[in-house]
């Protein structure tokens, strides 16, 4: 779990490093039309990766205690 957790932590990393400055430009030209704009931050980027990032771990930890805990016995029993 620790191995799997480990990956999937670098690939949200990586997605997060190509997303962010996309987003970044995209954001920047879509608020230059308003009046009223709000600053862009570096810490709501960063809120959002370690979201991200969280979302995963928990989605992972769940679906590897749920196959821990699975009877092998059914699992043979349909194939």
């Amino acid at each position: 779990m620790i191995h799997l957790s480990g990956d999937l932590t670098r690939l949200v990393l990586l997605a997060n490093v190509v997303a962010w400055p996309a987003a970044w430009y995209f954001l920047q030209r879509w608020l230059r039309g308003f009046l009223y704009r709000a600053p862009l931050r570096f810490d709501i980027f960063v809120a959002a990766g370690v979201i991200a990032a969280a979302i995963a771990l928990v989605t992972i930890s769940f679906q590897s205690v749920r196959a821990a805990r699975a009877d092998p016995v059914k699992s043979l029993r349909h194939e």
